[in-house]
């Protein structure tokens, strides 16, 4: 399945500018890379770990969509304003910082990955686990990479001077049919690497040199139009995938309830904890002492007590353990006499309530036994 319609193509939404260190892909390099993406399955998933606001997930989404496959696009997303934006436009987008999120291990047959560019702040504390030195882009790259499927696809867009001998070694570790290209964007000198993810593996000294041969910016330019063996995003596994967001702030916990609400109990609330509002029931039966002492012991004997004479009580109800001790004498077969003692625990009800009838006996403590 390849399609060439450019019409078929999800309309751009995100702005083509630095906005507080993002930049989202540009166009061409998105139409390009789209006509070598293909797939045949029925289902696939696909992930964009840092989706701005989504628009070029949704790209993919809609051209791998037009052969008939039913696509999930997730995405992840730190800015709260790109984030709820890509809400509107991919299946789920999560506010969140990427450490905060738990994606099923394998579960993507596609893996779109356009990160921040940059070095971590590393904190003095060294808490964070990063180095001053280590770049944000193989940071992304190592914790999604463990997302993608083996036989996935994946579209890492770069730097080419990132792609040092460490990040050669990992990329080649990992993934086959690797190729590298210059983007057609070269505000940040780009590359888009293609490749298929593999069982971790030593790396190919052809393909590691490649990758970081390409380090230098010397590759070719990526072809508007792809001619070559199209990358094939697999069918999705037959387990449902998750995605949860460790840290929910409260925005998105009340829009989860919201689109959830019919799985939860949200709309049996009124029916389960009405019972405030009923007319008060007798028993059916006399209550023994066990059910007084299971209502003191829960707290049920409390409040403010009216009776018919008009007496007014503040009963505090409790119960306390007490134990009744029983003497039996023995006697064995050689004529001795032995006592033996036991000890049976009961708990006694204790109710005390504070007098509030107007009249001589006001607050005065009653002890009812």
């Amino acid at each position: 399945m390849q399609n060439h319609d450019a019409g078929l193509i999800f309309p751009r939404l995100a702005r083509n500018f630095v906005k507080r260190g993002y930049f989202p892909t540009d166009e061409r390099t998105l139409q390009s890379v789209l006509t070598a993406i293909d797939s045949e399955a029925a289902a696939v998933h696909i992930i964009d770990p840092c989706c701005g606001e989504g628009a070029a997930l949704a790209s993919v989404k809609q051209h791998l969509a037009v052969g008939g496959a039913q696509v999930t696009a997730w995405g992840i997303e730190v800015d709260s304003e790109r984030a709820w934006h890509a809400k509107t436009v991919l299946d789920r987008a999560a506010h969140s910082d990427v450490a905060d999120v738990f994606v099923t291990q394998r579960s993507q047959g596609l893996l779109w990955l356009n990160p921040p560019y940059g070095y971590a702040v590393a904190d003095q504390a060294g808490t964070s686990g990063a180095s001053a030195s280590d770049r944000l882009e193989k940071q992304f790259f190592r914790r999604a990479v463990a997302w993608l499927q083996f036989g996935g696809v994946m579209v890492l867009i770069v730097p080419y001077t990132t792609l040092d001998k460490e990040f050669a070694t990992l990329i080649a570790r990992n993934f086959e049919r690797v190729q590298v290209f210059l983007a057609p964007e070269q505000q940040f000198r780009q590359v888009v690497v293609l490749g298929i993810k593999r069982r971790a593996d030593t790396p190919q000294a052809d393909v590691q040199a490649a990758i970081e041969a390409a380090g230098t910016g010397r590759v070719e330019p990526l072809p508007d139009f792809w001619t070559g063996e199209p990358y094939v995003v697999p069918r999705g596994k037959d387990e449902e995938p998750k995605l949860r967001v460790l840290c929910l702030d409260p925005v998105q916990l009340a829009a989860e309830l919201q689109r959830c609400q019919p799985q939860t109990l949200w709309p049996q609330f009124a029916r389960r904890f009405s019972g405030g509002v009923r007319a008060a029931r007798a028993p059916l039966r006399r209550l023994g002492e066990w059910h007084l002492a299971l209502a003191l012991a829960s707290g049920q004997v409390n409040g403010i007590v009216t009776g018919s004479d008009g007496s007014t009580l503040l009963v505090k109800g409790d119960t306390f353990k007490d134990r009744d001790r029983k003497v039996n004498y023995e006697t064995r077969d050689d004529g001795t006499v032995i006592e033996v003692v036991t000890l049976t625990d009961r708990f006694v009800a204790a109710i005390n309530a504070l007098d509030f009838t107007p009249g001589p006996r006001y607050g005065d403590l009653v002890v009812i036994r």
